[in-house]
């Protein structure tokens, strides 16, 4: 629908990951404790203040752990994406893996590296200050 292009892989990431951390979330608010929730209903409290205040509470630490692992796999994604046509670092890997350009491969390579590293830390880092 969109060819190949960057916007294509853009919106491929995007829709893997919101149906992913929908399922997820769902999950999670299936495990969470009814009597909360039975107790904000029965204080006749509004649906707002029963997902606000019995639902959220539950599930967030859960929606934060979520929503870091999936940005984690976003990054892995879009090099991989980018070898079959969906644009950025990929399309450079795969020009320099087509023209032989062993340097450039070795450059590019150890650029994904690094920003796999440097997104492996921040997840780190914000896991353990949110979580």
């Amino acid at each position: 629908m969109f060819g190949p292009g960057p916007l294509a892989g853009t919106i491929a990431i995007a829709f893997r990951s919101i149906g992913f951390t929908g399922k997820l979330l769902a999950e999670a608010l299936e495990e969470s404790n009814r009597g909360t929730i039975e107790a904000l209903t029965a204080a006749g409290a509004p649906k707002a203040s029963v997902i606000l205040f019995g639902y959220w509470p539950q599930v967030r630490p859960a929606f934060y752990a979520i929503c870091l692992f999936r940005w984690d796999i976003n990054i892995r994604e879009s090099a991989v994406l980018g070898l079959v046509g969906a644009g950025g670092i990929g399309v450079a890997l795969d020009t320099a893996l087509n023209l032989l350009y062993w340097d450039q491969v070795a450059v590019v390579l150890a650029v994904i590296f690094v920003v796999v590293i440097g997104a492996e830390f921040i997840v780190t880092a914000v896991r353990r200050r949110v979580l």
